[in-house]
């Protein structure tokens, strides 16, 4: 159930925002991101920085996030920021 709610509420977030273009595949990495991030910062920080690296990222990218992240420091960083991450 919780899994539910937390693909939900990143669908929602992103249908809310007309930056983003989102597919069922974003959202699928977006989630793994999550997953992959969970406990080490509020949620909805988690979700704003998994969403900017998301859209950093190429469409044709076949790491995870979590994977890219520690190839990308610049984006990192700049995703840190814009999600508030501390």
């Amino acid at each position: 159930m919780k899994k539910a709610v937390t693909l939900l509420f990143a669908g929602a977030c992103l249908a809310n925002t007309a930056a983003f273009a989102a597919t069922t595949d974003d959202v699928k990495w977006i989630n793994r991101c999550l997953a992959d991030n969970k406990g080490d910062a509020p949620e909805g920080v988690v979700l704003k920085y998994c969403t900017c690296m998301n859209n950093k990222m190429d469409d044709s990218e076949t790491q995870s996030i979590t994977q890219w992240e520690k190839t990308h420091v610049a984006e990192r960083k700049a995703c840190d920021a814009e999600a508030g991450w501390k």
